[in-house]
């Protein structure tokens, strides 16, 4: 009997930690990242009456209560919900996202992060996320605009902290082409395209076209006229002469065209070849004729984005784009040896093993798994579910203490008798 009060209060004790944790879920349920915990039980020992006999076929022992064996981390992903900005983001599968504040190193399935005013990705309490800078960038200026940056190796990962300002360097012109027919009629022709100047200024390449004086004996041969202008024509650049000589049908032959100087950048005129390119035939010099130029103007920075490959985007005024750095995702070999800190943090552990990144065929470092951009992951506690293991737990203490009442009431009728 009196062993009854022992037990009573071991399971007691053991089930009232089983409320606190499922508690502490519930509790949980609405915060971003969080993993739940669910606990582990086992007998506390038995013990032996008497030792197995020759002549009888099992052992009299009993149990003497519970304990908790563990604590151990609900793995299953949470429920995504939809988020606020570009810089929410949710793991699609497994991993964890890498911060790092007052000198060590965490990691999250909390996505819910934000350029601070220094342009610095962190959490919402400021912690740094970890990742791969590009080195594409120097004293604030895009020295190579790219598509993703290679992610680093595991160990070379730090905060990710971009410049406040930096500018996208302007691309001159170097070629326009052209395009379209000229007609065959004695009717002067001109087109123009659009050139980027070193000094960022959109200037204008305008070609004419005259027919020739002397014409061959079979095709059209005719002048050209290049000029170089800024944009509203006041101030001329450069002026270049050529020709072109098209066959009986119409086709491009050969022309000779020099280059023409952009304000200190020269640009190369492709006129094509056969019919690619300008052509002279039928009689309609038609509205038709188009350019095209390569070049872009300079742009200042608008702000930073990320993508699903976790590659960090600076955006900039002149439309462009680049990317400017990688998010990393660390994975472990054991997941469940992480070490808790809170409900959505954990440290690695030599449970856990170092954190490691998958590799690809050529054995480069890979997140291995896609970010989903402007949406979170939920706690991953279900709420149905934590209410009714409360409901057992609950019916779980009340048969503990009735054991405990129970052994109290046959203590007290022993003693009277």
């Amino acid at each position: 009997m009196n062993q009854g009060f022992y037990t009573g209060i071991n399971g007691m004790q053991s089930t009232q930690y089983g409320i606190d944790v499922i508690s502490d879920n519930l509790a949980n349920v609405n915060s971003i990242g969080y993993r739940g915990s669910q606990t582990e039980f086992a007998s506390l020992f038995e013990k032996n009456l008497t030792a197995a006999a020759a002549n009888g076929p099992t052992e009299d022992t009993f149990g003497v209560g519970s304990r908790v064996q563990a604590t151990s981390m609900m793995e299953q992903m949470g429920t995504l919900i939809q988020g606020d900005r570009t810089t929410d983001l949710a793991i699609d599968g497994e991993g964890w996202f890498g911060i790092s504040g007052m000198n060590e190193i965490y990691y999250t399935r909390a996505g819910d992060f934000t350029f601070d005013s220094n342009r610095d990705l962190v959490t919402q309490d400021g912690f740094h996320a970890l990742g791969t800078l590009g080195t594409n960038f120097a004293d604030d200026v895009l020295t190579e605009p790219l598509e993703s940056i290679p992610l680093g190796d595991v160990v070379a990962q730090g905060p990710l902290n971009f410049p406040l300002e930096m500018t996208y360097p302007v691309q001159p012109t170097t070629q326009a082409q052209f395009f379209g027919d000229l007609g065959v009629d004695d009717i002067p022709v001109a087109v123009s395209a659009t050139a980027i100047s070193p000094n960022s200024a959109h200037n204008r390449i305008r070609l004419d076209f005259t027919q020739s004086a002397t014409q061959p004996p079979s095709g059209t041969a005719w002048d050209i006229v290049g000029t170089v202008t800024n944009n509203d024509g006041t101030i001329t650049y450069d002026t270049q002469t050529g020709s072109a000589l098209f066959n009986e049908i119409g086709a491009m032959v050969n022309y000779t065209m020099p280059s023409l100087d952009n304000d200190g950048a020269p640009v190369a005129i492709d006129l094509g070849t056969g019919f690619n390119g300008v052509m002279s035939t039928g009689s309609d010099a038609t509205a038709a004729l188009s350019s095209s130029s390569d070049g872009h103007e300079g742009g200042e920075l608008v702000g930073y984005t990320i993508n699903q490959n976790a590659d960090v985007i600076a955006a900039f005024s002149n439309g462009r784009s680049s990317a400017v750095g990688k998010m990393a995702v660390f994975h472990f070999q054991n997941d469940q040896g992480l070490e808790r800190t809170s409900g959505t943090r954990f440290q690695e552990s030599e449970n856990s093993g170092d954190p490691i990144f998958y590799t690809d065929a050529n054995g480069n470092p890979i997140n291995g798994t896609a970010i989903l951009t402007g949406m979170l992951e939920n706690s991953n506690v279900r709420l149905e579910v934590g209410l009714t293991e409360l409901i057992i737990m609950q019916r779980s203490y009340d048969a503990n203490a009735k054991s405990i009442t129970t052994s109290d009431e046959l203590i007290q009728k022993a003693l009277q008798m």
